[in-house]
């Protein structure tokens, strides 16, 4: 078992409830955790028997693309993603930053973890 992950990928993307986090956009990080058996890969170094962090890459930023209101969602539309490419993955985490939340006072970012399998359990 093994994990494959990418961390701190940074987008600016119009995601939000609120209209000006709709007009003005703000800066987002997302990392995503991939669990998977690549003993194949280790050994025949063959990038079609692991996870390839380019598709990951490919994934997240084609979501960050398509705003929707809560990060929840966003988390679970990349999530799903990464299932119908690697179906035999064994755990998925992804985790997304927003900075700077218009709140009304200072926080430097909210964050939204989303799961598999334990969210979908």
């Amino acid at each position: 078992m093994g994990r494959v992950s990418l961390e701190g990928i940074e987008f600016h993307a119009y995601h939000g409830v609120f209209s000006e986090e709709k007009k003005l956009g703000n800066r987002f990080t997302v990392d995503m955790h991939v669990d998977t058996d690549f003993k194949k890969a280790m050994v025949d170094d063959d990038l079609e028997s692991t996870v390839d962090y380019f598709k990951l890459y490919t994934i997240a930023k084609a979501h960050m693309q398509e705003p929707v209101k809560l990060l929840e969602h966003l988390g679970h539309l990349m999530l799903l993603d990464i299932l119908k490419h690697y179906p035999d993955v064994k755990h998925i985490e992804i985790i997304i930053k927003k900075h700077n939340p218009a709140l009304g006072g200072v926080v430097n970012y909210s964050v939204v973890k989303v799961a598999y399998p334990q969210d979908y359990e």
